[in-house]
């Protein structure tokens, strides 16, 4: 396995932008905008629970493959890439998933808001 399989992806869905959409899957993703790549991960996201349902580890592991793959294409879309999500769950790491929440939700949490704003 490529441990940097995710930086390599980022960088085919970047070249893709400049790509014949007729010529290529992720570039005719990105000519149709936004809305089309958030409808295809809808979908995936729909697949991949219904593979869980099922309870086919193979299904499941196809269908999660699909879904990331997709989000991978928001990200680059958005000008963003997996080294952003990556460092999400890295400051993440190790904090009570319930002080996290609580972080997130408080007003002080929210830039513009809380105290002095």
């Amino acid at each position: 396995m490529n441990p940097d399989i995710l930086q390599a992806l980022a960088e085919v869905l970047e070249q893709r932008k400049s790509q014949d959409a007729g010529k290529s899957y992720v570039a005719s993703l990105y000519s149709k905008g936004l809305d089309a790549i958030l409808k295809k991960i809808g979908e995936e996201a729909t697949e991949t629970v219904i593979a869980a349902k099922g309870g086919d580890r193979g299904q499941i592991v196809y269908e999660m493959a699909d879904l990331w793959f997709h989000c991978l294409v928001l990200l680059a879309q958005q000008g963003l890439g997996p080294e952003d999500v990556l460092a999400e769950l890295a400051r993440r790491f190790g904090l009570s998933g319930h002080a996290e929440k609580a972080a997130r939700c408080s007003p002080s949490s929210v830039p513009g808001s809380g105290p002095g704003a």
